[in-house]
């Protein structure tokens, strides 16, 4: 039996959106356990040359719901928005892009398979098609993503371990 492409995105999506969720709280815990302000964690990286924790968190959101969205729309390009400078509003992200794929269907996933579309950047297009793009560009940038900002948390020396990281496993009911 073939795998859809619902089962092989929409719940791995689910699943790490609601471990970052859980990682802004432990982030906020930790700022107030060691009384550091949440910039310590928002504005940090692992090193200089790499984003911080912040623009992390937002593409998460952006390889997930932002991604769909641009499947819908037959063209993705990155977000050029600033990423939130707090944890309320780095929730607000994650939650919203939680809802919205919480809602995306397996018939509209299905539709998707085979679709042309396009990922433009500064001028220049890649052609992919719809399920090729969610699984070979959208989803290896949300685990790594989201890899990074358990990384930086963890490097902070918050008490997180694989199982934060992994959160609640989904399965395919």
């Amino acid at each position: 039996m073939a795998i859809r492409l619902y089962d092989a995105v929409i719940p791995q999506y689910l699943q790490m959106l609601g471990s970052v969720d859980k990682l802004l709280d432990k982030a906020a815990g930790w700022c107030e356990q060691h009384h550091r302000p949440p910039s310590d964690v928002i504005e940090a990286r692992i090193r200089e040359d790499m984003l911080p924790f912040s623009y992390q968190v937002k593409s998460v959101a952006t390889h997930s719901w932002w991604a769909i969205q641009g499947v819908r729309r037959g063209s993705f390009s990155p977000r050029r928005t600033t990423a939130p400078d707090n944890f309320d509003d780095l929730h607000l992200e994650i939650r919203e892009a939680l809802s919205e794929v919480g809602k995306v269907t397996r018939k509209e996933m299905d539709a998707f398979v085979g679709r042309d579309m396009k990922f433009v950047v500064r001028g220049h297009a890649r052609l992919y098609t719809a399920d090729k793009f969610l699984l070979s560009f959208s989803l290896p940038n949300f685990y790594f993503h989201a890899a990074t900002a358990y990384d930086i948390l963890r490097s902070k020396g918050a008490k997180i371990g694989k199982n934060d990281f992994l959160g609640d496993v989904q399965s395919l009911d």
